[in-house]
Protein backbone atom coordinates (compact mmCIF):
# COMPACT_ATOMS: atom_id res chain seq x y z
CA UNK A 1 0.00 0.00 0.00
CA UNK A 2 1.31 3.22 -0.96
CA UNK A 3 1.72 5.86 1.40
CA UNK A 4 -0.45 8.31 0.18
CA UNK A 5 -3.38 6.09 -0.17
CA UNK A 6 -3.00 4.93 3.61
CA UNK A 7 -3.32 8.47 4.31
CA UNK A 8 -6.53 8.92 2.56
CA UNK A 9 -7.52 5.95 4.10
CA UNK A 10 -6.61 6.18 7.58
CA UNK A 11 -8.13 9.91 8.02
CA UNK A 12 -11.64 9.21 7.41
CA UNK A 13 -11.57 5.45 8.89
CA UNK A 14 -10.06 6.85 12.26
CA UNK A 15 -13.07 10.09 12.24
CA UNK A 16 -15.77 7.51 11.07
CA UNK A 17 -14.58 4.85 13.62
CA UNK A 18 -14.47 7.24 16.50
CA UNK A 19 -18.00 8.79 15.71
CA UNK A 20 -19.40 5.48 15.27
CA UNK A 21 -18.19 4.59 18.53
CA UNK A 22 -19.86 7.61 19.68
CA UNK A 23 -23.07 6.28 18.81
CA UNK A 24 -23.43 3.08 20.04
CA UNK A 25 -24.67 4.16 23.39
CA UNK A 26 -27.14 6.90 21.93
CA UNK A 27 -30.27 7.48 24.44
CA UNK A 28 -33.68 7.47 22.98
CA UNK A 29 -33.96 11.12 22.16
CA UNK A 30 -30.87 11.45 20.75
CA UNK A 31 -31.29 8.73 17.91
CA UNK A 32 -34.51 10.16 17.81
CA UNK A 33 -33.05 13.30 16.81
CA UNK A 34 -30.52 12.19 14.66
CA UNK A 35 -33.19 9.99 12.97
CA UNK A 36 -35.39 13.10 12.10
CA UNK A 37 -32.42 15.35 10.82
CA UNK A 38 -31.33 12.06 8.54
CA UNK A 39 -35.09 11.74 7.11
CA UNK A 40 -34.51 15.28 5.54
CA UNK A 41 -32.00 13.66 3.31
CA UNK A 42 -33.26 10.11 3.16
CA UNK A 43 -37.28 10.45 3.88
CA UNK A 44 -37.65 6.75 4.61
CA UNK A 45 -35.69 7.36 7.35
CA UNK A 46 -38.65 8.95 9.13
CA UNK A 47 -40.50 5.41 9.59
CA UNK A 48 -37.69 3.93 10.93
CA UNK A 49 -37.87 3.03 15.17
CA UNK A 50 -34.92 5.46 16.65
CA UNK A 51 -33.28 2.89 18.06
CA UNK A 52 -33.10 0.63 15.45
CA UNK A 53 -31.63 4.12 13.53
CA UNK A 54 -29.43 5.01 15.60
CA UNK A 55 -28.11 1.05 15.55
CA UNK A 56 -27.68 1.28 12.04
CA UNK A 57 -25.54 4.91 11.85
CA UNK A 58 -23.90 3.36 14.87
CA UNK A 59 -23.12 0.43 12.86
CA UNK A 60 -22.45 1.72 9.29
CA UNK A 61 -19.58 4.23 10.79
CA UNK A 62 -17.98 1.74 12.22
CA UNK A 63 -17.93 -0.59 9.28
CA UNK A 64 -17.00 1.63 6.80
CA UNK A 65 -14.33 3.29 9.28
CA UNK A 66 -13.21 -0.58 9.71
CA UNK A 67 -12.89 -1.26 6.16
CA UNK A 68 -10.98 1.78 5.64
CA UNK A 69 -7.81 1.40 7.78
CA UNK A 70 -7.91 -2.47 7.09
CA UNK A 71 -4.94 -3.24 4.84
CA UNK A 72 -6.33 -6.12 2.65
CA UNK A 73 -10.01 -4.34 1.73
CA UNK A 74 -8.85 -3.24 -1.82
CA UNK A 75 -9.08 0.55 -2.01
CA UNK A 76 -12.15 0.58 -4.21
CA UNK A 77 -13.98 -1.10 -2.06
CA UNK A 78 -13.12 0.73 1.04
CA UNK A 79 -13.52 4.13 -1.54
CA UNK A 80 -16.84 3.27 -2.65
CA UNK A 81 -18.11 2.82 0.53
CA UNK A 82 -16.90 5.80 1.71
CA UNK A 83 -18.21 7.21 -1.41
CA UNK A 84 -21.59 5.96 -0.62
CA UNK A 85 -21.69 6.52 2.96
CA UNK A 86 -20.91 10.79 2.38
CA UNK A 87 -23.17 11.22 -0.38
CA UNK A 88 -25.77 9.88 2.09
CA UNK A 89 -24.94 12.77 4.98
CA UNK A 90 -24.46 15.32 1.61
CA UNK A 91 -28.29 15.07 0.65
CA UNK A 92 -29.24 16.30 4.16
CA UNK A 93 -26.58 19.29 3.21
CA UNK A 94 -28.52 19.70 0.33
CA UNK A 95 -32.11 19.00 0.80
CA UNK A 96 -31.82 21.82 3.94
CA UNK A 97 -31.82 25.34 2.92
CA UNK A 98 -30.69 26.30 6.32
CA UNK A 99 -27.89 24.65 5.84
CA UNK A 100 -26.48 26.63 2.75
CA UNK A 101 -26.46 30.24 1.83
CA UNK A 102 -29.03 31.98 -1.04
CA UNK A 103 -27.20 30.64 -3.59
CA UNK A 104 -28.02 26.47 -2.33
CA UNK A 105 -23.86 25.21 -2.45
CA UNK A 106 -21.63 27.46 0.54
CA UNK A 107 -22.42 26.87 3.67
CA UNK A 108 -24.27 28.51 5.84
CA UNK A 109 -22.80 28.74 9.44
CA UNK A 110 -25.49 25.80 10.77
CA UNK A 111 -24.12 23.63 7.62
CA UNK A 112 -20.49 23.66 8.44
CA UNK A 113 -21.22 20.53 10.34
CA UNK A 114 -21.99 18.67 7.08
CA UNK A 115 -20.15 20.47 4.42
CA UNK A 116 -16.79 18.79 5.85
CA UNK A 117 -18.53 15.36 4.31
CA UNK A 118 -18.05 17.09 0.72
CA UNK A 119 -14.18 16.17 1.61
CA UNK A 120 -15.01 12.55 2.69
CA UNK A 121 -16.96 12.45 -0.90
CA UNK A 122 -13.63 13.32 -2.61
CA UNK A 123 -11.76 10.66 -0.55
CA UNK A 124 -14.03 8.08 -1.69
CA UNK A 125 -13.47 9.09 -5.27
CA UNK A 126 -10.09 9.36 -4.97
CA UNK A 127 -9.59 5.89 -3.27
CA UNK A 128 -12.44 4.25 -6.54
CA UNK A 129 -10.18 5.93 -9.18
CA UNK A 130 -6.40 5.28 -7.94
CA UNK A 131 -4.91 3.28 -10.01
Amino acid sequence: MRISNAILRAVPGAFLLQSGYGKLSLDKESAEGLKQFAATGVPQFADWDSETFGKFIAGSELAIGAMLVTPFVSKRLAGAGLLAFSAGLLTMYFRNPEMTQDDGIRPSESGMTLSKDAFMAAIGAALVVQK
